[in-house]
């Protein structure tokens, strides 16, 4: 136990002792991870800006408006007539623009559809439910006034009456009671725990580079001609990276929680556990990369053979269903996949019953590859010929 204690300490030592350690595997990682959680912190919080020309003086057109702002998705900006409001969406001040046409109450009370214009410069949610509930609306107008047309008996004001319904129809007297609230992890959680997990499988690099250290300067073969066990060698490696891993995990989560004041969406404890078990995979990785490679030039390949490959499949970069069937499938075999898969299960109120399962398979990777990586770790022939 002792020798395993003093090889993991002697590895923190190495890893994060020194100003660039710390600088490259505390300070940057937690630095970029902060901007990323003040972008990604506000996403689909706040309500879409969305531009309106009303050409109307009728009811038409303010319920039109009015009912749209009530929804409270959007944050409606009135522009002075049609060429501002193109030009404005040109230059992007609002997702999509609505243009409601002169003599559109008129024209809906005469039995016609008056066409809404609605503007975009490229597709996107926000502009797709603008136009559904756009459509709804004006639908539900058309139908209100065909209704005042055919039971009018000439004694009262179509439009006077056409604008007492409105009004009566934006008070939403009867109206439904939201009791299931974000049963879906926020929008941006996914991208602050995907790059989270990039930084963390960082540590894999530098704890190669150092084991082809010790191989390179007979280090490593000064240990094994000690009384010291190949798996103590292994698990103090091991320890030793996992050790600076939890430090960075540490760090991280208190710079999001306390100082960017970032809502992770489930308990704090538990992002804890899930990070602490990926940081084991990790390692475990660490340990059988550094068996298998004798190069010491090879090290440095390890980020395109390893680290990107294993993030972009496991979904750091972009949700898994997006991909085909065999890739979802590869990716139950990289453990981002099921770190990311505890996080969203405890985001949408999943409970132990369901956490079992990402747990489990983190846990088993992490022993098979410390298994592997114990019983490959060895010193190089060139040094032991040496």
């Amino acid at each position: 136990m002792n020798n395993i204690i003093t090889i993991s300490l002697n590895m923190v030592k190495r890893i994060i002792g020194s100003r660039r350690g710390i600088l490259t595997f505390i300070i940057l990682p937690s630095v970029v991870l902060a901007g990323v959680v003040s972008i990604s912190g506000g996403m689909g919080e706040n309500p879409a800006i969305v531009l309106y020309t009303n050409m109307d003086n009728g009811a038409g057109g303010k319920h039109l408006l009015a009912e749209l702002e009530s929804t409270g998705d959007y944050k409606l900006l009135q522009k002075s007539d049609e060429a501002v409001l193109k030009e404005s969406i040109i230059g992007q001040t609002g997702e999509a623009g609505v243009m409601i046409p002169a003599g559109y109450t008129s024209e809906l009370l005469a039995g016609k559809q008056p066409q809404i214009s609605i503007y975009e410069l490229k597709t996107s949610e926000t502009s797709i439910m603008v136009k559904m509930k756009t459509n709804a609306i004006a639908d539900e107008m058309l139908s209100t006034a065909t209704l005042i047309r055919s039971a009018d008996g000439g004694s009262i004001d179509p439009e006077a009456q056409f604008a007492a319904i409105l009004a009566k129809t934006e008070q939403h007297s009867v109206g439904s009671i939201r009791t299931d609230y974000n049963l879906y992890p926020r929008e941006g959680l996914g991208v602050v725990v995907g790059l989270t997990l990039m930084f963390l499988m960082g540590l894999v690099t530098s704890s190669v580079s150092i084991i082809m250290d010790d191989r390179r300067g007979r280090t490593m073969m000064r240990m094994f001609s000690a009384p010291v066990r190949s798996y103590e060698i292994a698990l103090g490696n091991f320890l030793g990276s996992f050790m600076v891993g939890l430090i960075q995990i540490i760090v991280v989560l208190t710079l999001g929680r306390w100082v960017l004041h970032y809502d992770y969406e489930i308990p704090l404890y538990l992002y804890f556990l899930v990070l602490a078990a990926f940081m084991l995979v990790s390692m475990g990785i660490a340990s059988t990369v550094a068996g298998l490679v004798r190069n010491p030039n090879n090290a440095g390949m390890l980020n395109m053979l390893i680290l990107t490959p294993t993030c972009m499949l496991g979904g750091c970069f972009w949700p898994l269903a997006i991909m085909p069937d065999y890739m979802q499938k590869a990716a139950n075999f990289v453990p981002q996949k099921w770190a990311i898969q505890a996080v969203d299960i405890a985001a949408t109120g999943g409970g132990w019953n369901e956490l079992w399962l990402p747990f489990a398979i983190l846990g088993l990777m992490a022993a098979v590859l410390l298994a592997i990586g114990s019983a490959i770790l060895r010193p190089s022939e060139a040094g032991i010929s040496a």
